[in-house]
This record gives C-alpha cells, structure tokens and sequence, in this order.
C-alpha cells in the first residue's frame, strides 16, 4: 500500500526559512545548492519514496527476512528498490565529488532522509548505517584504505555497518571482549557482535563492517578499544571482489518492528580470523566510532520526523473517510475530522512533526556550517551548537515520534489495532528509535555532562542568549502572535533557571545527573521546538503580507500557535521535576525494588 506522499512544501519552506539554505549555499563548494536545484532534487526523491520504497513498505513488513543457506533473503521488490536508489546517485548525495558523490550539505541528505525513512524505514536503514561508514572512513581510515574502499561506499554498490555491542557488553563497550591480533598488514579479527543492521543481505556487491575490537596488549576499559574494516569480501588490489572474509551471519533477531531489516547476530573467525584493517589509531577506535555515531544520530532524528509524518498522513486520510456520529453544526453523521478531539489528536501530530522537522533540519545545518565555515570563531561557535543540538536532535525528535505513532493508532480507533490498516506498523517501527544509537537516557546524560558540565554552559549560554534575542523580537509581532510570545518566555525562563540550577548543584549531587537528564533534555527539546515555531510564524506571516494567498501559511501560524499553547507548557512542569532532584529517584534501596 502507497498512501505516503513526501510534504515537499513544508521541507521547502524550512530549509529555506529556518536552517538557512542561502547561507550554508555561500559556502565554499556549496554555491549549486541553489533554492532551485534543491527543490528539484527534492521533487525527485518524493517520487522514489513514494512509487518505489512506499508501496513495499507494508508488504516487506508483513513478509520480514530469512536466512536460507547462509544468505539473508530479503522481501519483495527491495532488491529492486536498493538498485534504483543505487543507480541515481542517492547515497552519495552530500560526499564529495572527488570520491564519487554530488557534494550538496549535509542539509540536503538530512531532507532525502526524512523521505525514506518515511515511505520505508526498513530499506532506509541500509543506506543510513553506509552514510555512517563513509563518515568514519573518511576522517580516520588511510588513504590506502579510502583509495580501496570509498568510492564504492559512497555510490552504495557497497553498503556498511557499525558492529558495536556483544551479548554481554549492550550499551557498555568497556565490556567489548573481540580480539584483533595483528598479522603483517592486517590484523585477524575473531569474536561475535549483535543488534547489526543489514549485517547480511545480497542488496549490495560487498558489506563493509566496521568493527570494534580489542589488541592482546590493549588496556582495560574503553581506552583499550579500536576500530577495523573488515569487508565481507576481500577486495584485490585492482578493486575487484575475491574470496570471502571469514564472517557470516549466525542468526537474526525477532523484533516488535522494522521486520523488513535484518538484525543480525555476527560471527566473526569461526575458521581461523576474518581479516580486518586498523582504522585511526591503535586503542583510539571509540573515538572513531563515535564519528559514526555522531552521524547516526542525527539521522535517527529524521527517522522520527519521518515516521512521524507517514503517521500524521495515514491518520488524516483516514479521519476524513470514516464516518461516524455527529458533529455540532453539521448536519447527518459526519467523518471523524469534524470531531474536535480528533482534531486535538491530528494537531498534536502536525504540531510535534512540524516541529521536530524544524530541529532536525536546523541541526543538520549547524553540521554544514561547522564543517564548511571558514572564519576560526565562527566554525568553533557552531561546532559547539551541533554538538549541544545533536542529543536533542536524536532523542526529542524520536520521543516524539512515540507520541505521534501512537495517537496515529488512536485516531484510527479500533481498526488502528488492525494490522491491515498500516498504523500499528509506524508505532512498532517507531519504537527502536529512542533505543538504538544511544537510548534517551544515554542522550540525555551526553546533553548534561558532555555539553552542559564540561563547558560550564558556554555552548548552553550561547544558545539562551540568542533565543532572549528573539524573544524580543517576537514580542514585537502583532497580537495574532501574543499567545505563542507568552508561552515561549515562559518556556525560555524555565530552561534558563533550571540551567543555572543545574550548574549550582551538580558539584555536591553525584546522582543529579543521571536523575534529570531525560527531563532536561525534553525540556530543551520543548523550547527549541516553540522557537522554531515561532520563527516559522514570523516567516509565514510576511509570505502572507508580501501578498501570498496560501492556506499553507495560515496553517503554519495556527500550527505555531497550537504548540505554544499545547507545547510549550511541559516546560513548566518540566522545571518542578527537574528542580524536585535525585531524592525521590534514589529514595528506594536497590534491594527493596521487589517489595
């Protein structure tokens, strides 16, 4: 079933409005990225999205994968599918162009992404994980190892994934026990690594898996970690395939959702060592990784703006087709929209997805600025925002995610429990979002003590500073605005206190962090949103004062002020749990949990 169809004005509009395309297109290497060249790009990612990856979506969902012989059997037309993404040039998107890419920001990719992640989530998480190989490849691999392997990375005839966490390490890769030994040039790799996404598939010509590892003398702990490429097959050195590594899939993993990707459990030297090759610096592989993860997780962000959207647009066809009861002022049973708690539920979806759309394409634009700025003060500044803005990127956008999926059930009623009807889907792939590449506890905790405690706040500061700067500004606006100004300085107050709140009593709480963290990094969340919103308003309403006649435009106001007024009010309530501190969290001892 197609019903997904790519909201290509909404995207216009916020690369233009709010993450700022015409800046980041003056950039060195960036001037083709033009307004008009990225909507026709746009335009031709919304029609694979939904005539190729969409209508296989439910299908591939309901078929999943096997292993027959060794091989993971992938559903359906995604073979097919894979191939088209393929051949014009998708996955390479925002690579340079020297290795095969078509060098557009990092913006740009972030917008496809959003489309495939909505019409297919599960294909969609091939190309994602390549994404992350090739950023990993490029920052630390050799230049023999980039000559080798990234050009066929970054025109996805080979895909990649990131091996991390084994069976009794999960989110502690200090407990990572896989052994690399070095033999010449290479190093022989033998352990077994779970949870790897398009860990086996016959999509692509060659997988290459990045793998993390231990040396025999390397130190405890994650200082003793580093990071190899171990390619499924081996590669010769005129670039065609040879034999095959020594790896294989053992098993895949029964999953709530995202049936149509196999999660692979992987084995690595059952025969005598798969061979692997140093990436970066001996015992230096998390920071590696971390280049990948870092990447990924803005991604992952898209994939909840994505799902959010398919949610929103199952939901609303289907409240404007079901018949059912009445509605006051209108006459004979009415279709479902007419009710006005449908229309809470169906603006809470459009709220929440419009928002995360805008932090999340706001962040990835911090990305192409910190990377391509040429000015020493200025790269640092927005290193420090994509840096402070990448947590809440990744778990706000796929919190939200929960909440949207979920009412896109509810809107539907009874027949949302139905697997026929496709909502169920969206929530049960929805859920691995807030899990994978870092769980919102692990995000939050990175918001508050990476970013927050380790920069005192300067980067926190910084962003505070700018949003009063604008809090004066919308203060300015006429009264159609006066509701979103009130809510947002309350919001804004909220986070600022809570901040210096923070800032004062972590030094005397070692448990205040681990406490507040996820609370306060919704709460960061909430208010970014409402500040995008706000300028998402201020933008439409001099589109309708410059003469346009779109309802497009009414509705962003009204959507706007929706959050305000629905939104941003979690902030206060944010603010007490945050400032009621560890006591209560802490207050049961571990062994009286059963009681």
């Amino acid at each position: 079933m197609s019903d997904y169809q790519a909201p290509l004005k909404d995207m216009q509009f916020v690369i233009n409005e709010l993450a700022g395309l015409d800046k980041i297109a003056s950039l060195p290497g960036f001037e083709e990225a033009t307004a008009d060249t990225v909507e026709a790009i746009l335009e031709q990612a919304g029609i694979l999205a939904s005539e190729v990856f969409s209508p296989i979506n439910q299908s591939g969902d309901e078929a999943g994968t096997h292993i027959d012989n060794g091989i993971v059997v992938s559903p359906d037309g995604f073979v097919d599918a894979y191939q088209q993404f393929v051949e014009n040039g998708w996955q390479g998107i925002s690579q340079a162009t020297e290795v095969g890419g078509q060098g557009l920001p990092y913006l740009v990719h972030s917008a496809t992404t959003e489309m495939w992640s909505a019409s297919n989530i599960a294909l969609a998480l091939c190309p994602l994980l390549t994404t992350g190989t090739i950023e990993a490849i490029s920052q630390h691999a050799s230049e023999a190892l980039k000559s080798r392997f990234l050009e066929k990375l970054v025109t996805g005839h080979w895909s990649g994934t990131m091996n991390l966490t084994e069976p009794q390490a999960g989110s502690d890769l200090a407990a990572v026990r896989t052994r690399a030994v070095p033999e010449g040039e290479f190093y022989r790799i033998t352990g077994q690594k779970i949870f790897i996404t398009w860990g086996e598939h016959e999509m692509s010509e060659n997988i290459v898996h990045l793998v993390l590892a231990r040396l025999p003398d390397a130190p405890a702990g994650v200082k003793g970690i580093s990071l190899f490429l171990v390619p499924k097959y081996h590669v010769n050195d005129d670039g065609t395939l040879g034999e095959r590594n020594d790896l294989k899939v053992v098993s895949l993993e029964s999953k709530l959702g995202i049936h149509a990707s196999p999660t692979c459990v992987m084995s690595y030297g059952d025969a005598g060592g798969a061979i692997g090759y140093l990436v970066g610096e001996p015992n230096n592989g998390l920071a590696c990784m971390f280049t990948m993860m870092n990447h990924a997780r803005l991604d992952v962000g898209m994939q909840g703006v994505g799902l959010s959207e398919r949610a929103y647009q199952r939901a609303l066809s289907y409240a404007k087709d079901r018949v059912q009861g009445y509605a006051p002022g209108q006459e004979g049973r009415v279709t479902i929209i007419h009710h006005a708690d449908v229309r809470r539920m169906l603006m809470q979806m459009r709220a929440l997805t419009e928002a995360s759309r805008a932090l999340a394409y706001v962040s990835t634009a911090e990305y192409d600025l910190a990377h391509s700025c040429k000015l020493k003060e200025e790269k640092a500044k927005h290193q420090r925002r994509i840096d402070l803005l990448t947590p809440v990127a990744k778990a706000w956008s796929t919190e939200m995610a929960q909440e949207v999926t979920t009412l896109g059930v509810q809107v539907h009623g009874g027949m949302g429990f139905i697997e026929e009807t496709g909502a169920a889907q969206y929530m049960r792939d929805a859920r691995i979002l807030t899990i994978y590449e870092g769980t919102t506890g692990i995000q939050g905790m990175d918001l508050i003590g990476r970013k927050l405690l380790r920069d005192k706040g300067q980067a926190m500061g910084e962003l505070v500073s700018e949003l009063n700067s604008f809090k004066s500004e919308l203060e300015a606006e006429t009264a159609e605005l006066d509701s979103i100004s009130r809510h947002f300085s309350d919001a804004l107050q909220a986070l600022d206190e809570t901040t210096e709140w923070f800032l004062e009593q972590a030094p005397d709480n070692p448990e205040l962090a681990g406490s507040i963290a996820v609370n306060y990094l919704m709460l960061v969340g909430n208010v970014v949103g409402g500040w995008l919103m706000a300028k998402s308003a201020i933008a439409a309403r001099r589109q309708l004062a410059a003469g346009a006649d779109d309802d497009f435009y009414r509705n962003k106001i009204n959507t706007a002020i929706y959050f305000a007024e629905h939104i941003l009010p979690r902030s206060e309530a944010q603010r007490h749990t945050i400032q009621a501190g560890s006591s209560s969290v802490m207050s049961i001892a571990v062994d009286s949990f059963g009681c």
